[in-house]
């Protein structure tokens, strides 16, 4: 065999992202163009009744590419985004966006393409990877948990997700960005022999190193035991503590609710009679700060806007744009609402891109069982599901308690009550909290799939509305 036969016999190597976003970026031929590779490997642990059962890894790629077209009318865009797209179809790909953005009138959210970032320097690296090593000193304390369970009379159940991804993104104006994003969230269930109590935790990590089982079930073994006794209560107002995660998925429904264009346009909570928006009104008392920073520790994000579509707020003519700390809400004032550069402009407001994360400080340092403790009466509750919103002129939500909802009185957790269906704001819960606690980083357990990196402290909230009593467990 010749040597010019066994070079042309060998598998072609597969292209590394940047050379996917450069050779995409060299095929275009539209007046602007926006490439974004995103590079996914995931690997995950399940278990049940105190057993692991499944575990896996995958690797995975995106290719999303932005055309736009200068017209007489204005500028167009269109986007067209495939999976394990190969070198010989990265020229239809690019194509088809062209055809597309051709065919599209002029994009409401025009805007110049972003310049005069640099570029970063590990642009041409390989892609981040995770892989089931992530768990090597997870999963034997997970094992152990399983033991001291299975000697307590609990079964657990549950999951464990590790996601990476890498983004690589390039324009046509000279932008060459890379981000790598690490996701990790820890789900654990435990549930008496007999099915009729359950009890949940969930967490939120970078690497699984600050997670630990054992704390876990020793916790929702605390919890069991509160419910083995039951006590029926009637749907009504009640203080209510709010357990971190729960106030997460309440404030995050308020973040993706909180566009500027829309409360300027009336439509929103954040409205004012008549037009305008409640920037600089006063939410609440408590001196409150929501707030998000792509630097947070523990809660990093990517610092420039990766928008893979237009719409709401997010533009893909925005994409590479720098974001920076943000107070969405500022010692109890409101004092941002999202923009992309096009809304901005029409409101007047500042540019203010959604970020990565969000996190809530009230200044307290009490626990969340210190606050038990300070309680005469009320409910300490475990987490929300089923969140639906219900008037978007109030921000009202409607959704159910999981996992237990207990009774606290003169400081003790006295039983567990039956589940409810609640009806509240939580512009509304921010106004009428009384109390904040300690900031903790937790895991929504509602949006955990599409938001995960969040730190809450526990709130106190009088005359909570549980509407109706729920049979759900």
């Amino acid at each position: 065999m010749s040597a010019r036969t066994s070079r042309a016999s060998r598998p072609s190597r597969s292209p590394k992202p940047h050379e996917i976003v450069e050779r995409a970026l060299e095929l275009s031929r539209a007046d602007g163009c926006v490439v974004i590779a995103d590079e996914e490997s995931s690997a995950n642990l399940r278990w049940a009744g105190n057993t692991l059962t499944t575990n896996g890894v995958t690797r995975g790629r995106t290719l999303t590419v932005v055309a736009t077209v200068d017209g007489r009318e204005g500028t167009a865009s269109a986007v067209v985004s495939r999976s394990a797209v190969t070198v010989d179809e990265l020229e239809p790909l690019v194509r088809a966006a062209e055809a597309a953005a051709r065919g599209a009138g002029p994009a409401e959210d025009a805007q110049p393409l972003v310049t005069g970032v640099p570029v970063a320097a590990d642009f041409t690296e390989a892609p981040a990877e995770t892989s089931s090593s992530v768990f090597a000193d997870f999963a034997p304390a997970l094992g152990e948990a399983f033991a001291r369970a299975a000697a307590g009379g609990r079964e657990l159940y549950g999951f464990a997700h590790h996601e990476l991804t890498s983004t690589y993104l390039g324009t046509s104006t000279g932008l060459r960005l890379r981000h790598d994003q690490p996701t990790g969230t820890l789900e654990l269930n435990a549930k008496s022999p007999d099915r009729t109590r359950s009890a949940w935790a969930g967490r939120s990590t970078r690497d699984f190193r600050d997670v630990d089982p054992a704390a876990l079930d020793a916790e929702l073994a605390v919890r069991l035991g509160w419910a083995e006794r039951r006590v029926d209560l009637p749907a009504g107002r009640y203080e209510t503590l709010l357990p971190p995660t729960a106030v997460a998925d309440l404030l995050i429904y308020q973040l993706w609710s909180a566009s500027g264009r829309d409360a300027a346009e009336g439509r929103t909570v954040f409205s004012t009679p008549g037009g305008g928006t409640r920037v600089g009104d006063r939410l609440g008392a408590l001196p409150l700060t929501l707030r998000s920073d792509p630097y947070e520790p523990g809660l990093e994000s990517a610092p420039f806007v990766v928008a893979h579509s237009s719409g709401g707020d997010q533009s893909v003519f925005d994409n590479g744009l720098p974001v920076a700390a943000t107070d969405w809400v500022r010692e109890g004032e409101l004092h941002r609402l999202t923009t992309t550069r096009h809304s901005a402009a029409l409101t007047g407001l500042p540019v203010a891109p959604a970020i990565g994360n969000l996190v809530l400080d009230g200044g307290g340092d009490r626990s969340l069982a210190e606050m038990v403790a300070a309680t005469r009466r009320g409910l300490l509750l475990t987490c929300l599901w089923y969140i639906r919103e219900v008037d978007p002129a109030t921000l009202l939500l409607t959704g159910l308690t999981r996992d237990g909802v207990y009774l606290v009185e003169d400081g003790e957790v006295v039983g567990e009550v039956n589940n409810f269906r609640f009806n509240e704001s939580p512009v509304g819960v921010l106004g009428r909290a009384t109390e904040a606690g300690r900031t903790e980083k937790t895991l929504p357990r509602e949006w955990s799939d599409w938001f995960t990196r969040a730190a809450m402290p526990a709130l106190r909230v009088p005359e909570f509305n549980m509407s109706s009593v729920s049979q759900g467990v």
